[in-house]
């Protein structure tokens, strides 16, 4: 990416300095703040009502409400513009009502409309087991004090909840900046469509500036978040045990509150699912660029599958590394590799096309190489998982192993792979899932030909052909489903 920007000379310093690049920053600076605080507002109420209060079925309500992190971005977006479009579903059904046109859901709107109920899971996740991990005397402590229940909540509740608040934000803003599919479909000029603009006419030199300022963008927002969490305590102090916290009763505000998680359930999932089962209602078989869903489903999983595999492999040592490091340099190997978590899918796959069209030129448009960008882009969620699991485990087995006759080779794969095996399948269970929903990645590494889910989404809508999304879209949406369920149960997310 340095190269490219270099090549560039003082037209790139140009480019960077026009009044059109500076507006893509504020768009995408305005994107990120504007979902993250969305996302926030949603997905703290909702970890609260499925979490620690009496709500009806309320696991049935977190299942549902973080089913909508399996529906990809450009998903989303394409059926929100069909149900909310000038024309679209919610204009016929208000239009015995003098209603003849909606406005425009495209753009700004859109874009963060889509962003956030894509990304508020992510917020739900870490947010919800921090509050089923409180200690219920803090919280009793504050009512014997005069507090009422809002005051604990906002004075005692919520402070605890602020590293994994942090977290959330972090993982939703890092999600705005990289997301190409809705900003994409929704006309919006952030970074990552002006990125795919240039690439597609042949500009690399332009496309790489752009791509720095978006990697300066992403390590400033990790800078923040890390001196965010440095400050202050948030453990408990002190000697006992902590004790089990009470569900909190609602009365009242029951109804309000079942009403509430329904309808983010409905626009995160229910009207993705409602306008893809009306299009594959009117599916037409004379779909001219139509794909045998076998075929789309045996890339798509196929690569998948060969992805994690790698990707698993390649994590394995660098967790141990994480684990068992004993020297800086180490250290910094493993934070190296977590890298690929702040580069954006389509900056990595614009790098690895020049470095292939460059350098490599056997490499271009072959799946090694499209398998090696979806590597770098989520060799950390595998890293994390591994670790996790990793850290559990008393290094004393493998001394125990060593001691009666075993090489470190067949300790590893005798003892510790599996009492790791947990936190190996679900990191990849969990790239196995992001392979399947990557777009920009795909679009632009993926050898002449080659189709998926995702591509064959992305040129039905390109082409216009929306009854054409129908069985992809919900293929997609079932195997990410069942690959989701995987990761709960394997991480136990779900009380």
């Amino acid at each position: 990416m340095i190269i490219g920007a270099v090549g560039a000379g003082q037209e790139g310093v140009d480019y960077l300095l026009r009044t059109r690049t500076i507006l893509i920053v504020g768009n995408s600076v305005g994107l990120m703040l504007a979902t993250t605080f969305l996302a926030t507002l949603i997905a703290i109420p909702f970890a609260w009502l499925t979490g620690r209060c009496d709500l009806p079925a309320r696991r049935v309500f977190l299942v549902l409400g973080l089913a909508a992190m399996v529906i990809p971005s450009y998903l989303t977006a394409v059926t929100y513009s069909e149900a909310f479009g000038p024309k679209g579903i919610l204009q016929s059904a208000l239009e015995p009502f003098g209603v003849d046109r909606l406005p425009s859901i495209k753009g700004f709107v859109g874009a963060t409309l889509t962003l956030t109920f894509v990304t508020f899971p992510y917020i739900v996740l870490p947010v919800h087991a921090a509050l089923l991990h409180a200690d219920r005397a803090l919280e009793e402590a504050g009512q014997s004090l005069g507090l009422n229940r809002w005051q604990v909540f906002r004075q005692i509740t919520l402070p605890q909840l602020r590293p994994a608040l942090s977290t959330g934000m972090l993982m939703t803003a890092l999600y705005c900046l990289s997301d190409f599919g809705a900003v994409a479909v929704m006309h919006f000029n952030a970074f990552t469509r002006a990125i795919f603009i240039q690439t597609e006419s042949f500009r690399m030199d332009k496309a790489s500036v752009l791509g720095l300022v978006l990697i300066a963008m992403t390590m400033l927002l990790l800078i923040l978040q890390s001196r965010l969490q440095s400050n202050g305590r948030h453990y408990r102090i002190g000697t006992g045990a902590s004790r089990q916290l009470q569900t909190v009763q609602l009365g009242r505000l029951k109804l309000p509150g079942v009403l509430f998680c329904a309808a983010v359930i409905f626009m995160g999932v229910a009207i993705p699912l409602l306008v893809l089962f009306k299009w594959l209602a009117g599916h037409m078989l004379t779909d001219p660029i139509r794909v045998p869903l076998e075929t789309l489903l045996r890339n798509t999983v196929g690569v998948s599958a060969i992805s994690a595999l790698v990707v698993a492999a390649a994590a394995l040592p660098l967790a141990l590394l994480a684990v068992r490091a004993s020297s800086r340099f180490d250290r910094w190997l493993v934070k190296l590799a977590y890298a690929g978590n702040v580069l954006p899918g389509i900056v990595i796959a614009l790098a690895l096309v020049f470095f292939a069209s460059q350098h490599m030129l056997t490499l271009y448009q072959t799946l090694p190489l499209l398998i090696l960008g979806y590597a770098i882009r989520f060799l950390p969620y595998s890293i994390g998982a591994t670790e996790s699991a990793l850290e559990q485990i008393n290094p004393r087995f493998e001394e125990s192993a060593r001691s009666l006759g075993l090489t470190a080779r067949e300790a590893l794969l005798r003892i510790t792979v599996p009492l790791a095996r947990a936190g190996i399948l679900a990191g990849l269970a969990l790239v196995f899932l992001n392979v399947m929903k990557e777009l920009p990645i795909t679009l632009i590494l993926r050898p002449i030909g080659f189709r998926t889910f995702a591509t064959r989404i992305w040129s039905a809508y390109d082409e216009a052909f929306l009854s054409s999304i129908a069985l992809p879209g919900l293929a997609l949406i079932l195997v990410s489903a069942t690959v989701l369920f995987v990761i709960l149960r394997q991480e136990k997310a779900v009380p």
